[in-house]
């Protein structure tokens, strides 16, 4: 049996936490690192797992590595707060560590719970993450945000889901975009990208196509029409806002 250790991360996780910790309970080690949490996030860490380590904040991907350096095992499964492992899921990770990985790591299909269903279409399905990976070889990579391991070989792929409660709820989303439309822009001025009308025109506008029509987001009803809305506000202001750098001499 090839003895797996999970890894999280959290910040002030106290609504979110206790639910990912309860859906790893088949993990042979739980990892924890906390950049500072004043709520109940660490109180309710402790009644699953002793390793629980404290670092300042460095960005997802350094975090998500020290987390990965410090766990016991090679095999590696990392989820997030607002994530949960399903049943199916479970089952078949047991089943790969009872006869033997044959990949160095393994792409998990990941189902969002948004607007009171879940949604089964459009780019937030089956958002394949891969969470499950040999540290030997692969690693956390990318940049402020959309951060993703890097394997040195071709993944395998799993069929059982992660759970994700996203935004809960409209208000959240608006919350949240502020702080990764920022991030999100500053990543694209480093790579050169640039930002005037025809990209604020059409980057949106084919982002809401692609998730609504071409991925058919349409049959996941308004709550499908409202994520391919979002997606296409979610592009706007990281352009907007790379436009607004450069304006601002930055």
């Amino acid at each position: 049996m090839e003895p797996i250790s999970a890894t999280l991360i959290v910040y002030n996780e106290e609504h979110n936490i206790n639910n990912a910790l309860q859906s790893l309970s088949w993990a042979d080690e739980i990892v924890v690192v906390d950049s500072g949490s004043t709520d109940a996030t660490l109180e309710i860490c402790r009644q699953f797992t002793d390793k629980i380590l404290h670092r300042n904040w460095t960005g997802y991907v350094d975090q998500k590595n020290h987390a990965v350096e410090n766990a016991k095992n090679d095999w590696i499964f990392s989820l997030d707060a607002d994530e949960r492992v399903s049943p199916e899921l479970r089952s078949e990770i047991g089943e790969l560590a009872a006869r033997g990985f044959l990949k160095r790591g393994y792409k998990i299909p990941r189902i969002a719970f948004f607007m009171g269903r879940w949604i089964k279409h459009g780019d937030w399905y089956p958002d394949y993450q891969l969470r499950l990976f040999d540290r030997k070889h692969g690693k956390w990579e990318g940049g402020s945000v959309h951060e993703s391991v890097r394997i040195d070989a071709s993944p395998g792929f799993l069929k059982g889901d992660i759970y994700h409660f996203t935004y809960r709820d409209l208000s959240d989303y608006l919350r949240r975009l502020e702080i990764y439309s920022n991030l999100a822009a500053f990543d694209y001025q480093q790579k050169g990208r640039r930002a005037g009308l025809f990209s604020l025109l059409f980057n949106p506008a084919a982002a809401f196509a692609k998730a609504f029509l071409l991925k058919r987001g349409f049959l996941d009803g308004t709550p499908g029409f409202t994520v391919a809305v979002m997606g296409a506000v979610s592009v706007f202001f990281k352009y907007a806002k790379l436009y607004e750098l450069r304006d601002r001499g930055i």
